[in-house]
């Protein structure tokens, strides 16, 4: 991983030549005090940074020989990585001279020169506090010892080499769990510490230790596993025979049932995406949105409306006002308090719809990413539901509080003690959408008629036992290739078993690979002219040593099937499968849209099994954007008139607009 850590000093070059012209157009005569030590510290740094150019350049070269399986070529990069790693002190050295000088003997001296001295030493504590925070987040506890017993020892010799190698792998995860766990508490130094903040970050650094022990994969490896991939799928996709449009009348049951639930959907997004407050208001109107919000911050409302933390100017409320298009006495609820396993969301009487709606917000913090993160399942006993119960950990922790504030706190019988005749309503996008998910669960046998409609979800959400009873009164839409909603532990299982299968397989150089599959980012191609896989190779090549002694595997864990089979490791991983909540309403685009146009959607009811594989593509960031979301669902309302296809999912056919 030091190859990685490496990268961010090629600066250095720059900085050099800006030393040279800063020495050459004094002549190396300073007239100032303390310019013998000005002189020391150019000379020097000059010297120094052409030392580290130098095994920089030397690391550079050597590290773009070979493939990432052969690695012969580069049998001297650890020569040349503790070289320079020698070369950090005589830097510290001359920073702390730098420091010195400025600090003190600087007087007189021109300020220009004074100025470019400032920016150099500014420069090598910056290099020298980014080459430690690396080597923190990227230094692999397990080291180098991969101890594997002798093949023909005799038997109770291997049994004592396999039980000194199971309480060396014992201790290894013992440590990697305190590593990440140190590498999260100083992620969020910020954040108040507290039990409920601790219990996540041990929950997370066992995950993250878990799934990062059994591989030896740095960065680059895993950038360029995802360009192969990207192309690998982009190339599959193309070869597919294109699908049949079946014209349909608009009065047809099978598209008023689609068009119905998409013209609830784009009006709930509409909240959904209100409960993230300015912010994404903002970046949805970037030239109307400050000019609409900023007479409105600073007013006072006196609405007879409860406002729980975090909006002391009121932006957060006055932009949930404007996107919604709702009055202040329309509002029963509004919390902004965010915790751990604690995330905003509001209550609201949505008159058009006549509906109790209560939102809950996405992922907007720190606090609502280790929410996220907390990935591990959780028993969600629900009565009469047969089968296994269990959902993702952190949102049902969520969704446990909300459930606390409505139920306990009588807010849901306030609204509808108002508006008792209303329909109870519960919407969300992403973090919000799985925690909404599971709120609805948790509310269905108070409430049975309560809709539940979840935006972009998260993939690891809903046992099956729970993802099929919440066919009947849970909606979760999925836009193109989203990555969240494919996001679970047994599919980043199947992509990291993936990522080592095409990198294995790889006959190109890292360098290649990374800078085709930039080009292919950035300006598309066919995916056939960038080869991808060598012919007839076998399985076995996973076991060839990479970097000298080391393999791409480093210990075959149980969540691997053979790297031979395409089948993904979800049904036999040792981790319980999760799936998306309720019936999945999937939009795609209907073809590539010409430039400068909106594009055209079509939508349809899939399956939560077709989420099962994580699609690498530029958009799988994007796809997830609640803007991009509700955009997609006004065109699809707007566009008449309807078609229909077969299903690639079910035996029956499904629907498509």
């Amino acid at each position: 991983a030091f190859e990685e850590v490496c990268l961010p000093h090629m600066i250095t070059v720059g900085w050099w030549i800006g030393t040279m012209i800063l020495f050459t157009y004094h002549k190396g005569n300073f007239d100032c005090n303390g310019s013998a030590v000005l002189r020391t510290y150019l000379v020097g740094l000059l010297v120094v940074l052409g030392l580290i150019i130098l095994s920089l350049c030397a690391i550079v070269y050597v590290s773009a020989q070979g493939t990432i399986t052969n690695p012969g070529p580069r049998r001297s990069i650890p020569a040349l990585v503790y070289l320079r790693a020698l070369l950090y002190i005589p830097e510290l050295v001359w920073a702390s001279l730098g420091a010195l000088w400025v600090s003190g003997d600087s007087r007189g001296c021109n300020p220009a020169t004074v100025g470019a001295v400032i920016s150099a030493v500014v420069a090598s504590w910056i290099i020298l506090l980014i080459t430690g925070l690396g080597v923190v987040f990227v230094f692999d506890p397990l080291g180098d010892s991969r101890h594997q017993p002798p093949a023909m020892e005799p038997l109770g010799v291997q049994d004592m080499e396999s039980n000194r190698a199971s309480q060396f792998f014992s201790t290894a995860r013992s440590l990697a769990v305190k590593v990440w766990e140190s590498r999260l508490r100083l992620l969020c130094c910020c954040l108040p510490q507290d039990e409920s903040q601790r219990a996540a970050f041990s929950s997370i650094a066992q995950l993250f230790s878990k799934f990062f022990s059994d591989t030896d994969l740095v960065p680059s490896d895993i950038a360029a596993g995802l360009a192969l991939l990207h192309q690998d799928q982009d190339k599959m996709e193309r070869s597919r025979d294109p699908e049949t449009i079946v014209e349909h009348s608009p009065s047809s049951p099978i598209v008023k049932d689609l068009e119905v639930e998409l013209e609830k959907a784009a009006h709930y997004m509409q909240f959904a995406a209100a409960a993230y407050g300015w912010p994404l208001y903002i970046y949805s109107n970037l030239f109307t949105g400050p000019c609409k919000l900023c007479g409105d911050c600073c007013k006072s409302s006196g609405a007879d409306y409860d406002i729980i933390g975090g909006d002391h100017l009121g932006c957060h409320f006055n932009s949930i006002l404007q996107t919604t298009g709702l009055q202040y006495r329309d509002f029963v609820y509004v919390s902004f308090h965010n915790q751990i396993y604690e995330i905003p969301f509001f209550v609201a009487l949505d008159h058009k719809r006549e509906a109790v709606l209560v939102a809950v917000r996405g992922t907007l913090s720190l606090k609502d990413v280790l929410t996220d993160l907390s990935a591990e399942c959780e028993n969600l006993p629900v009565e009469g539901v047969p089968g296994a119960c269990y959902a993702h950990k952190g949102i049902s922790q969520a969704a446990g509080y909300i459930y606390k504030k409505l139920v306990n706190d009588g807010i849901l019988n306030q609204a509808l003690s108002i508006v008792p005749e209303y329909k109870l309503v519960i919407t969300g996008h992403s973090l919000g959408a799985g925690t909404a998910s599971v709120l609805a669960i948790l509310l269905r046998t108070s409430f049975p008629t309560l809709q539940c409609y979840a935006f972009s979800p998260p993939g690891g959400l809903l046992s099956k036992a729970l993802a099929d009873y919440s066919k009947d009164f849970v909606v979760s839409v999925v836009l193109g290739k989203d990555l969240v909603p494919r996001l679970s532990i047994p599919n980043m299982e199947d992509l990291k078993r993936r990522i080592l299968k095409i990198v294995s397989n790889c006959n190109k150089p890292k360098y290649r690979i990374l800078i085709q599959g930039l080009w292919y980012e950035l300006f598309g191609g066919d995916p056939n002219d960038l080869p991808t896989e060598m012919d007839n190779r076998r399985e076995e090549v996973l076991s060839q040593p990479l970097l000298g002694e080391e393999s791409l595997i480093i210990r075959h864990s149980s969540s691997y099937q053979s790297l031979g089979s395409d089948d993904s490791p979800a049904h036999t991983a040792v981790h319980l499968p999760l799936f998306l909540p309720g019936r999945v309403l999937y939009i795609t685009e209907d073809g590539p849209s010409p430039c400068f146009s909106k594009p055209r959607y079509r939508a349809d009811w899939s399956d939560e099994m077709a989420f099962r594989s994580i699609l690498i593509s530029p958009r799988m960031l994007v796809d997830h954007m609640p803007d991009c979301v509700l955009r997609a669902l006004n065109t699809l309302i707007s566009n008449r008139p309807f078609s229909l296809c077969p299903s690639s999912f079910n035996d029956n056919q499904h629907n498509v607009i």
